[in-house]
């Protein structure tokens, strides 16, 4: 390090962003601590005050103190624990230049105050100028007090605990979002988004999987939805990836404008009505990676299985599929009496290039070893066939006799085939 450039050494270290590390090296020199200043982000990871057990030092104070010494500082990242009014103080000094903030609030297991009692939430608000806000461990049971922040185009919140008014009033208060991010959210039922600008939105509802969706957001282009029954979504001309799980309810309405755009389309869950099922198919029928894993249908508590499902008539309504990942009653549909009764010379699968299947029953094993012998036959660039044997259970000789013939299938098409 004595013979780098003072510039050289200078930016390395005002790229520096772990406060323990920033620490260390001013105490090195007066030169390396005049390094200080210039620095863009700061970082303080949970364990920063580990060692502070006699509280020889106030940690508030500590982050205070670094922060008066940075001119224009653009991100700053809190896991570590923190005050209320010690945020306050941080925020005043760093407002007019900071773009990012993350911080881990781990307030939600405190009791519910009223609305009119000041939060750490509510102290966000003064920095007007964010682009990004991530929070974890959130507890908003009344809208935050935010104005508007007209710059922020990312917003995360992590493991929180939510009233639908309070999540409502906060995305009001980013109406140029670009990308939202909810994940272990609870205590939202119903949730209604309206958001011009947004292009990606990952939402997971923790709870009985019954909470209602509707998002209107005409630029979007990836949407992740977890733990809702009834999802709507009208304007999807952008939408290129989309992923819908229920693992803890039943998908019982689905609702999509135009999926012409559908490159990724992944279905998860115990239980979906085939009404939005069979929706979803027909609507991606464009879509070139289809991943589906639902164990049962029916409408109600009554769990059954999928109705039978023509092979031909499933390829030719998705002739852009590359890849094809067949789980749980999707494969059993495939593999009916009557799913390869229009097989003929002329049907091709043209660019499935791979598909991975899980097979859980020897139920029926003649049709599903004729389904995979046709799907290899005519899948014409087919380049990788996965078949995952999983939790087959039989104390009958047809287990063993099945499983034969899928290391037989294995062998005569051992440039394609591959068991798991």
């Amino acid at each position: 390090m004595e013979e780098l450039p003072e510039a050289v050494v200078e930016f390395i270290l005002s790229n520096m962003s772990n406060a323990r590390d920033i620490a260390a090296c001013n105490c090195v020199s007066k030169q390396w601590k005049g390094s200080t200043p210039f620095m863009r982000s700061l970082y303080f990871p949970r364990n920063s005050f580990d060692n502070n057990r006699l509280r020889k030092y106030d940690p508030d104070e500590v982050i205070r103190n670094m922060l008066g010494s940075i001119v224009g500082l653009e991100e700053l990242v809190v896991y570590c624990p923190f005050t209320m009014a010690g945020l306050v103080s941080w925020l005043k000094i760093v407002e007019s230049s900071l773009k990012h903030l993350e911080l881990r609030l781990d307030n939600n297991a405190e009791q519910v105050g009223s609305d009119e009692s000041p939060s750490k939430l509510h102290c966000i608000g003064m920095v007007r100028n964010l682009e990004s806000l991530k929070l974890w461990g959130v507890l908003m049971t009344f809208k935050p007090r935010w104005d508007v922040f007209p710059k922020l185009k990312v917003l995360e919140i992590v493991g929180a605990k939510l009233e639908q008014d309070a999540l409502h009033g906060a995305i009001q208060a980013c109406p140029n979002l670009t990308s939202l991010v909810l994940l272990s959210c609870e205590g939202v039922a119903s949730v209604t988004i309206q958001l011009p600008l947004l292009e990606h939105c990952k939402l997971d509802f923790c709870g009985s999987g019954k909470g209602l969706l509707s998002l209107t957001a005409p630029r979007i282009e990836s949407l992740d939805v977890q733990g809702c029954s009834w999802i709507s979504v009208p304007k999807t001309d952008r939408l290129r990836s989309l992923s819908i799980s229920n693992n803890s309810g039943r998908v019982y309405m689905v609702d999509f404008g135009k999926l012409s755009a559908l490159d990724f389309l992944s279905i998860r869950g115990v239980q979906w009505s085939w009404n939005a099922v069979s929706k979803m198919l027909e609507w991606s029928s464009e879509v070139k990676h289809l991943f589906m894993k639902v164990e049962f249908t029916g409408d109600y508590d009554a769990l059954k299985p999928f109705p039978e499902i023509d092979l031909v008539e499933f390829f030719n309504s998705h002739p852009k599929l590359r890849r094809f990942d067949a789980h749980g009653a999707m494969f059993a549909a495939l593999c009916q009496k009557n799913s390869l009764k229009n097989l003929d010379h002329c049907f091709t699968i043209p660019c499935l290039e791979e598909m991975v299947i899980t097979v859980r029953s020897p139920l029926n094993a003649e049709q599903k070893m004729s389904t995979l012998e046709s799907i290899v036959k005519y899948g014409k660039n087919l380049k990788k066939m996965v078949i995952k044997i999983s939790q087959m259970k039989s104390n009958h000789s047809s287990a063993d006799d099945f499983f034969d013939d899928i290391c037989k299938f294995r062998f005569i098409n051992r440039k394609i085939v591959q068991i798991e």
